[in-house]
């Protein structure tokens, strides 16, 4: 990463403008998308990690007119800024803090009143919805620009990978529901929190669920050709497509897919490690 590097900001459309953060990696891709929405009064989402130069990238294409600062998760890497960024410009900070927090939030955030499904931000330019989309995490929201039918999707949808999803708050479940809610949405496009513009969200809505039962079933065959065995037993084997380097994140994903087979009868815990990923896994029925 340049944290000296100068930033770019791209016009998505006459309403939306990007600003990448300087954090990419193997996680975020080219870095963490901060968005803004609207000319005359606007909205930050996603102001993302700490860096300066993304911080004055950002009050300068606002211009003095920021109004909103809003997240979609309160992960570090998307938002550390929002309370700077709040506090200089007297914009309200629009999100939802997690309860317990865990070692991946930014403890720093805090609101005064939790954001909900539905809420709107209106301006005579533009009508921004929120869509609760829990599953990456349990305080995730997208947002839906309805003039341009555009979907914010955070980490919810990813451009080029699927997202990690991180228990206990985050739930597998969660997030195959989550995906289901946002078909309901009339998007053209998807700006991803992390990539480029996504086009067709149906399809893609379509492949990710495709995706995510598909792993679920590597997880059942990996239990049945290991037998009884812990996290670790089984992740060379669901996650053999998968990039060594990133099997310490995708250990999240597994113990998920565990957890929803253990609520939905087909896996249980045949013991408890204060590691999640030694505890004991079996199947009952596949």
């Amino acid at each position: 990463m340049n944290e000296s590097a100068t930033a770019t900001v791209d016009q998505f459309s006459p309403l939306v403008r990007r600003i990448a953060a300087p954090n990419g990696s193997a996680m975020t891709g080219p870095g963490t998308n901060t968005f803004l929405i609207g000319r005359d009064q606007v909205a930050v989402l996603d102001p993302g990690p700490e860096y300066e130069s993304h911080y004055r990238a950002i009050l300068d294409a606002g211009g003095g007119r920021i109004r909103w600062v809003v997240v979609t998760h309160t992960h570090k890497d998307h938002s550390p800024l929002a309370a700077r960024l709040a506090a200089e410009t007297g914009a309200e900070l629009i999100g939802q803090m997690l309860r317990p927090a865990d070692e991946f939030q930014d403890t720093g955030f805090a609101v005064e009143r939790d954001l909900q499904h539905g809420e709107r931000l209106q301006t005579p330019e533009f009508t921004l919805e929120a869509v609760y989309t829990p599953g990456h995490v349990g305080n995730h929201f997208c947002f839906y620009l309805h003039e341009d039918r555009l979907l914010f999707s955070g980490d919810h949808i990813m451009d080029g990978s699927t997202v990690v999803i991180l228990p206990p708050s985050g739930d597998m479940k969660d997030y195959l529901d989550s995906l289901e809610r946002l078909e309901q949405y009339p998007a053209t496009g998807i700006a991803p929190g992390h990539g480029n513009l996504i086009p067709d969200p149906g399809k893609v809505i379509d492949t990710l669920r495709r995706h995510r039962l598909m792993r679920e079933q590597k997880v059942i065959s990996a239990m049945k050709k290991v037998g009884p065995g812990n996290i670790l037993d089984f992740l060379p084997v669901v996650y053999d497509d998968v990039e060594p380097k990133l099997h310490f994140y995708a250990r999240y994903s597994l113990w998920a897919h565990l957890l929803k087979l253990e609520r939905d009868g087909i896996a249980r815990r045949t013991s408890r490690d204060a590691e999640f990923d030694q505890e004991g896994w079996d199947l009952i029925a596949a």
